[in-house]
């Protein structure tokens, strides 16, 4: 199992460790969308106390990945077409800006080794099962978001929504055809940012993300029409 520990995670305490373990679950659908979350359950699951993960679950909630609701309690929460929607139209807004902003300001280095990431990258895409990237510094979004070097913008794309983008990411996935698109299209992004060019490297940002979440929508649609045949 990857982990999704973060370089702004400092997993310290017992209460730490958890919220992230719990986080990871919830992301990679081991514990399903729209799931009930009981206390008493996780506690015995993840071997802690009931006021462990009463804080865990505070702390999700923070990461849009956690609702609550009168008479029912705290669920993960559901991946829907109409959230999915507004997730990528702001994806689309804001990380178009930030590709924009790493044109300017990602330093040499880090745009060489972003050219490495994707490097790494191309054995798994040329299999044209998938296209699965890694959590932080492995993930290409997570790097450029990095290079924008705002620190509102970061805060905004990694602190509060990163995970509940990655859960829609890792759920839905990626196959066939659209693998090889997704990974040429950031093959042009890089190129775009590595000549300086800010307006390009945001229009192909844009543009990717609004392919991605068209294609995601074809797969949401095809687990909800399964689920109602069941």
């Amino acid at each position: 199992m990857v982990s999704l520990i973060l370089p702004t995670d400092q997993p310290v305490t017992t209460a730490d460790k958890t919220f992230i373990q719990l986080r990871q679950d919830i992301v990679e659908g081991v514990i399903r969308p729209s799931s009930k979350l009981s206390e008493t359950e996780l506690s015995t699951r993840y071997a802690v106390s009931r006021a462990v993960i009463r804080e865990a679950i505070n702390r999700l909630e923070s990461c849009h990945l956690v609702e609550r609701k009168a008479n029912v309690g705290a669920r993960v929460v559901a991946l829907t077409q109409d959230g999915l929607e507004e997730l990528y139209q702001v994806r689309e807004a804001l990380e178009g800006m930030a590709a924009r902003l790493a044109a300017v300001h990602m330093t040499e280095e880090e745009i060489s080794n972003l050219n490495s990431l994707l490097s790494s990258h191309f054995k798994t895409v040329q299999s044209g099962e998938t296209y699965y990237q890694e959590a932080g510094d492995l993930d290409f979004h997570y790097r450029i978001i990095l290079g924008s070097k705002n620190t509102q913008l970061i805060s905004m794309l990694v602190d509060s929504l990163y995970h509940l983008i990655r859960m829609y990411r890792v759920q839905l996935g990626m196959a066939g055809p659209r693998v090889t698109t997704a990974f040429d299209e950031h093959r042009h992004i890089v190129q775009a940012i590595s000549n300086r060019d800010a307006e390009l490297a945001e229009m192909l940002m844009r543009r990717h993300i609004l392919y991605t979440k068209q294609n995601s929508q074809k797969t949401l649609l095809s687990h909800i029409n399964s689920q109602t045949r069941m």
